[in-house]
């Protein structure tokens, strides 16, 4: 042999990948053989399960692993074990060959042969080994049609610590990072409960099926018993199992209808988030475990505190919920009024406020094309939410009804400035229903003007907050009925009778969330359940403030929008069973009704009467009636299955 030497490249018809050498291998009569170096295959899981290295430090050092692409010695030429000592002498050469032509070493040599056609003896010959099969895909299999035959990958090391070269990241980085993968889109959701809970943050797809049959099964009894509601002692025993699960929180629930509700608000130009609290009174049941005082007295009732941001669009049509906030009293807090009253706001309860806000702008941020208004009532007169809400622009708007006669920077008390303001108009609403006092229409004085806050002594660090008032006032009340009188503070601008007016009806729009309390409490029967502990209450607690969202939107969804077909909120059994039920004609439309019939079905299956001065059924029939409906649609399925055969009577001589 007189030597190995590089050759030409090959021609286009068989081109080579990436950085490339060639050797042709002559003597002194002329050519004896021929090979070609490469670069490596990108992805080999038997190799690369043998390397050991990682998906980013393939990626850096793939560069060091180059690939025997060519292999031929002439067929007239006969010379025993000449094709692993043509190996042996071109791999000696390699690393130096290559360095002088790209400035870096290889450590690792891979080629395939295939099987069946090849014995790959001069491969072993030469000391190289063999360690997996190819998958017969080969570089164009970019439809994986795997219709190559497979091959044995051969590795020939060129350094003996080849491994720990190719597994550690290099520190100055040869390639720059991959942008980020976008996450797999999700299948679409089969029904309701999966779009709420179907991508619940529980660590494991059986938790989040478990919340989804339990969503389905509160919805359909709203106001049954635990037992009741799962069915079966084995769907109890799973509920029980599911609320004990240490793996399993409310946020862990709530996460899923978080993300659905942000799906609806985004598809609005205004949203109206509403933020109150309420009490749920756990008295009834002493024993369980880990409550907390409700009221202001040491031996007053027990129970759980919870905050809710509730998701409006313009028409009050509730969205979902935006935030959800529970917690509990120590009872060692109470009688230290001038003690609390020192701590910093982080560290008290009335936070509550500033967090629902602080979720509120995390939810602008994914909705960027909504105006999202925090909404709150007089206990969310605090400074310190108006400071938050005017010192990054960007923010959410406030809407809140004044509690304080705050004191203006040069204008005096504040409601003294806007009673001295001219009247810009007047504007009649209507008075909700409340206690013993019917529900009536107020004619309302209004009168708007900008105004700066002073901070008080306490909260001087603070500096002033400049805001819009908004003063609605009703000068004729009714005799013996308190008039009517709000005072709003809004970090959006107000500057004539029309923007003070839409605020108004802004916050008219509040009540929504009182309505959404009482479908939680009487509707779902939150108050009744029993489980032990509050840990466990509050992951029941997720459950049930989605159905009573549920419930709510139904009952507004059928005045919004009254002639899509009921199939956006019922499935077809459920359809079917209501109209077969409520005409008694075993004949079945071919086309659903539209909503806002199939919802006056339902609310009739609860008592709603549907006269002339009813108007349109409310929640609590609602809820009635849904309970009804599960158990109609339930019978339905099993009568309109004929492989269910023809349901049997129990032989038991007691039955019956």
């Amino acid at each position: 042999m007189a030597g190995v030497g590089r050759i030409p490249s090959p021609s286009p018809s068989s081109p080579l990948c990436g950085a490339q050498l060639r050797y042709l291998v002559c003597c002194g009569q002329g050519p004896l053989a021929a090979l070609a170096f490469s670069a490596a295959a990108w992805q080999l899981a038997g190799r690369d399960k043998w390397i050991g290295w990682s998906a980013e430090a393939r990626r850096e050092n793939l560069h060091l692993l180059v690939n025997n692409s060519r292999w031929l010695i002439l067929p007239h030429v006969q010379v025993t074990n000449l094709a692993s000592h043509v190996l042996a002498r071109v791999l000696q050469r390699l690393p130096e060959d290559w360095q002088a032509r790209y400035g870096y070493t290889p450590v690792l040599v891979e080629t395939f042969v295939q099987r069946g056609r090849f014995p790959g003896l001069s491969y072993q010959a030469a000391n190289w080994q063999a360690i997996a099969l190819s998958a017969g895909r080969g570089r164009q299999d970019s439809k994986h049609q795997r219709s190559k035959p497979a091959k044995t990958l051969w590795v020939y090391p060129l350094r003996k610590d080849f491994r720990s070269i190719l597994g550690q990241l290099p520190q100055k980085r040869r390639l720059a990072p991959l942008p980020p993968k976008p996450p797999a889109p999700l299948p679409p959701p089969l029904d309701w409960a999966e779009e709420e809970f179907g991508r619940a943050q529980l660590g494991d797809q059986r938790l989040m099926q478990r919340a989804c049959e339990l969503g389905r099964a509160f919805y359909a009894r709203p106001q049954a018993p635990l037992p009741q509601a799962c069915g079966t002692p084995a769907k109890t025993k799973a509920a029980y199992r599911f609320f004990d699960n240490p793996r399993v929180t409310m946020s862990g629930v709530l996460h899923s209808h978080y993300q659905a509700t942000l799906g609806r608000v985004a598809k609005e130009s205004v949203i109206l988030a509403v933020q109150d609290t309420t009490s749920l009174n756990y008295s009834a049941h002493p024993a369980t475990e880990m409550l907390g005082l409700i009221g202001p007295k040491v031996d007053g009732p027990i129970g759980m505190l919870v905050h809710s941001t509730l998701a409006f669009n313009l028409a009050g049509t509730p969205l979902g919920l935006l935030d959800v906030q529970c917690w509990t009293r120590d009872p060692q807090d109470f009688g230290k009024k001038h003690e609390r009253k020192e701590l910093p706001f982080e560290a008290k309860e009335s936070v509550r406020w500033l967090r629902s806000l602080e979720a509120l702008e995390r939810a602008q941020a994914q909705c960027p094309s909504t105006i999202l208004v925090g909404l709150g009532d007089r206990e969310a007169d605090i400074y310190e939410l108006f400071v938050w809400g005017t010192e990054k622009p960007g923010r959410p708007a406030l809407l809140v009804r004044a509690k304080h006669d705050r004191l203006l920077a040069e204008q005096g008390p504040l409601w003294a400035h806007l009673l001295s303001q001219p009247s810009a108009g007047a504007l009649e609403i209507k008075v909700p229903r409340r206690d013993n006092r019917p529900a009536r229409m107020a004619q309302l004085s209004i009168r708007c003007a900008e105004v700066e806050l002073q901070a008080t002594p306490y909260k001087k660090r603070l500096g002033p907050v400049r805001l819009w008032a908004v003063l609605a006032r009703e000068e004729c009340p009714p005799p013996g009925i308190e008039a009517v009188e709000w005072m709003l503070l809004t970090t959006l601008s107000v500057v004539n009778f029309e923007d003070a007016v839409q605020k108004v009806r802004w916050y008219a729009g509040r009540w929504g969330i009182e309505v959404f309390h009482r479908v939680l409490k009487s509707g779902c029967k939150i108050e009744t359940r029993q489980l032990a502990g509050a840990d466990r209450l509050e992951v029941c607690l997720a459950i049930d403030l989605v159905v009573a969202w549920r419930i709510f939107h139904l009952t507004k969804l059928g005045r919004q929008t009254p002639d899509v077909p009921c199939t956006v909120y019922f499935e077809e059994h459920e359809w079917k069973a209501l109209v077969t039920h409520v005409t008694q004609n075993p004949n079945i439309p071919k086309e659903p009704p539209k909503l806002r019939e199939a919802v006056r079905m339902v609310a009739g299956l609860g008592g709603f009467l549907g006269r002339k001065g009813d108007g349109e059924p409310g929640t609590q029939t609602l809820w009635l009636g849904l309970q009804r409906l599960d158990d109609l649609a339930s019978m339905y399925l099993v009568l309109s299955n004929p492989a269910l055969g023809a349901p049997t009577v129990s032989g038991n001589p007691e039955y019956g």
